[in-house]
């Protein structure tokens, strides 16, 4: 096991000494200082470490576990696990955002079909039914491990999708590439669970929880561009947002 995380707490402080000690371990986990995998000292030892009551260290270790940055194992203790993915709620591709925070996104093509807009696209779309669209589902991994299932329809008359480019790229970055001029976007978000398929192409169980998003982006014009179907692992992957008076 190990636990190099040196915590400076000041006990006249209003913060409470478990959040205290949580937010020192979350710096040495964001950091790398205790990197994926590692094992922490049992709460009685950190406790004791520390100073602290039994009660308080596990206040803090639980509110690492609610922040996806460490988990318990039956057996094994506790454990750190990759940190999940912050993403900023703004008008942003996933693959743009995890190349801006320092990651290595990969994608597999699971489809790149022609399709025609059933009902539910049409209407997603603001577009007539039978439009030709291009259905696209991908999965994307940070650093070798899946995050999000992705499935989007695009209008043809958009852009001509390219399986080797959609590889190696985000699907903003092309189409802002072929001069598509993002304005605005409606986007829902939800919660939902992992089927068996899902599951696989996710490394979780069935059942695990999902964080589901969708979304409709449209150009300066008011037309819209890409309507969007994402599933994110719930461990690995969170919206967050700063709301102003």
């Amino acid at each position: 096991m190990a636990t190099d995380v040196q915590v400076a707490l000041d006990r006249s402080s209003p913060v409470p000494l478990y959040h205290q000690v949580a937010t020192a371990f979350e710096t040495a986990i964001r950091d790398g200082s205790l990197p994926p995998g590692t094992r922490l000292d049992n709460e009685i030892d950190l406790a004791k470490r520390f100073n602290l009551s039994r009660p308080t260290m596990r206040q803090a270790l639980d509110q690492l576990v609610q922040a996806g940055l460490v988990v318990r194992r039956r057996g094994i203790g506790t454990q750190v696990v990759e940190p999940p993915v912050r993403r900023p709620l703004q008008l942003s591709s996933l693959y743009d955002d995890l190349i801006e925070q320092g990651s290595t996104p990969t994608t597999e093509i699971l489809e790149l079909t022609p399709v025609a807009a059933d009902q539910d696209r049409a209407e997603l779309l603001s577009i007539k039914e039978g439009t030709p669209l291009q259905h696209l589902r991908r999965v994307r991994s940070i650093d070798g491990t899946p995050l999000a299932i992705m499935e989007n329809w695009v209008p043809t008359d958009v852009l001509e999708l390219d399986r080797a480019q959609l590889g190696d790229h985000g699907l903003y970055d092309l189409m802002r590439g072929a001069g598509i001029d993002f304005r605005l976007a409606h986007q829902r978000m939800g919660a939902t669970v992992a089927d068996k398929e899902q599951a696989a192409l996710l490394d979780v169980d069935p059942g695990a929880p999902l964080v589901q998003m969708e979304r409709v982006a449209r150009d300066s014009s008011g037309r819209a561009v890409d309507g969007g179907h994402h599933l994110y692992r719930a461990d690995l992957y969170s919206f967050e947002m700063t709301l102003v008076k």
